[in-house]
């Protein structure tokens, strides 16, 4: 637990550190969903440490947009028994007061323009009172079927601003998925822009204001030793795991509709796809990084009938043991059908067909109920040449592993051979890694920080443009197509393992396998 005396050595640390970063303008910021879990985890203690960082403007509002029964002061009360649960210790009373005084409520219907042309006047008027410009900062904390009707709502009452490219502005935050499918993506898009210019929008995915997510570009092209060897000529192939514990946990009205590929692997893991294979981009300008992020969903390798048969796996989890509890298998949750052929686990192989990575399989993977919670990404580079030490009695070796943690522990990890200590030629594999937290003595920032100062400034280099987002749909179309042809039967593979053998046969057919690289519990632990 961190104690206030700890915390307030943070936020001085924070403090001296974003001196030099630009404050956003004055803004309003309206969360639509504003009592749901979403802004209780996140949205709001992520708005918190901002202030505390002093990265928010001297003024601002933030007002909650929810159908319950709430009032200003009973909203406030809500938002510090949420900040509490999530930072795990008393509020300081001095700065929670102050920042309380920016937290506003309006009790509305997400489908009643009445409320939208009240809160309209509301945000006139605060602004009024604060004498701050009329910018506005919509958060759709919702479930996807409101997002049309809200941006349609917003036009309607004046707030949207659309076609204003000065100041006042307003920008939409769309949580995902941004649409279920290429058809449904493509209306979702022509129902937004109706209101706000695609420049207004703000696609959000949380991975992409994960540290060691933006740090990816920064270890490709800020350091001259990797980009000589990211290519095909070294690079034997590279695997993406997105790997959660937990089943549907109470979800299964929303996971029914989406499954794992809708879930992660169409947003998250394309997100980590496209920085790892895209190119040097001409600058750090946000379509400059965007522009090269699409060119690499557009090149891969399309499905065909053929390969969504051969390099496609889909599967649910089946009964099993988790840590020393029983788990049911996905079939068996409340409110899953028993004739449900939603998958919890999807893997699959593809090919970016261009100069840089001709021939290269990326082995991407993601499901729920595997062993250990874990985001990486892993760089396998190619085997030395059968000579010298390659060859009995020393090899075969493990070839050089670069690993990208991104979840639990902000990692990065370089696997490579050393001789062991002593008078025989004995050799190991020696795993280098270097952790964000003890680094830095302190935990990364929560992505929603990054994102919602990033949105606030008006810099969209880490959210989706609406072309990147149609190109992904595309790409997986035939998958999703053959999903719903009729007498689908999925494989299944045990809780608490790393799922069904297909997944495993999709690898060793190319004569390899799936790794998980373990940063190690001790930095200081002796190598043995």
């Amino acid at each position: 637990m961190t104690t206030v005396l700890e915390m307030d050595k943070q936020v001085e640390t924070a403090k001296s550190s974003n001196n030099n970063v630009n404050k956003p303008d004055p803004f309003s910021m309206v969360i639509f969903g504003a009592t749901g879990d979403l802004t209780r985890r996140k949205l709001i203690p992520a708005m918190y440490k901002l202030y505390l960082e002093k990265l928010l403007p001297e003024k601002f509002s933030i007002v909650g947009f929810a159908r319950r029964d709430y009032t200003d002061e009973s909203f406030r009360d809500f938002v510090m028994e949420s900040i509490e649960s999530m930072l795990n210790r008393k509020l300081d009373e001095s700065t929670w007061s102050k920042f309380a005084q920016n937290l506003y409520y309006h009790q509305a219907n997400l489908d009643d323009q009445d409320g939208y042309d009240a809160l309209r006047g509301r945000l006139e008027s605060l602004s009024a009172e604060k004498q701050m410009p009329e910018n506005y900062l919509f958060y759709l904390s919702t479930q996807p079927r409101y997002f049309s009707p809200i941006s349609a709502h917003l036009g309607e009452a004046g707030l949207s601003h659309k076609g204003k490219h000065q100041k006042p502005w307003s920008r939409i935050i769309i949580e995902k998925p941004f649409g279920r499918d290429l058809d449904s993506a493509l209306d979702l898009q022509s129902d937004v822009v109706k209101s706000f210019d695609e420049s207004q929008i703000y696609r959000i995915d949380h991975y992409l204001g994960k540290e060691t997510v933006q740090n990816i570009l920064v270890l490709r092209f800020a350091n001259s030793i990797f980009e000589p060897i990211w290519n095909n000529k070294y690079v034997d192939n590279v695997q993406i795991t997105v790997a959660e514990t937990l089943g549907v946990e109470g979800r299964a009205d929303y996971y029914e509709k989406s499954g794992a590929l809708r879930d992660i692997v169409q947003n998250h893991q394309m997100q980590l796809l496209s920085l790892v294979g895209m190119e040097v981009p001409m600058s750090l300008h946000a379509d400059a990084v965007r522009d090269e992020k699409v060119k690499v969903v557009k090149a891969l390798q399309p499905f065909t009938e053929e390969s969504v048969q051969t390099d496609v796996v889909r599967a649910q989890y089946a009964a099993g043991v988790y840590g020393e509890d029983k788990v049911p298998g996905y079939l068996h949750e409340p409110g899953v059908a028993n004739d449900s052929v939603t998958e919890t686990f999807v893997a699959f192989k593809t090919y970016i067909d261009n100069w840089r990575w001709a021939g290269v399989p990326f082995y991407m993977r993601a499901g729920k109920r595997l062993p250990s919670r874990v985001t990486e990404i892993a760089i396998h580079f190619k085997q030395i040449p059968n000579i010298l030490f390659n060859n009995a009695p020393f090899g075969p070796m493990d070839p050089n592993v670069l690993v990208l943690r991104i979840q639990p522990d902000e990692s990065i990890m370089m696997q490579f051979q050393v001789k062991y200590p002593g008078p025989a030629m004995k050799i190991k594999p020696l795993k280098m890694d270097f952790s964000y937290s003890d680094t830095f003595c302190k935990e990364p920032p929560e992505a929603y920080e990054r994102l919602l100062l990033d949105a606030a400034l008006g810099d969209s280099t880490l959210f989706t443009r609406s072309d990147e987002v149609m190109a992904s749909w595309d790409f997986f179309k035939p998958v999703l197509d053959s999903a719903e042809e009729p007498g689908i039967i999925l494989p299944s593979y045990r809780a608490g393992t790393w799922g069904p053998k297909e997944s495993d046969q999709l690898l060793s057919r190319d004569g390899r396998k799936w790794e998980i690289f373990e940063s190690p519990e001790n930095h200081d632990q002796c190598y043995i």
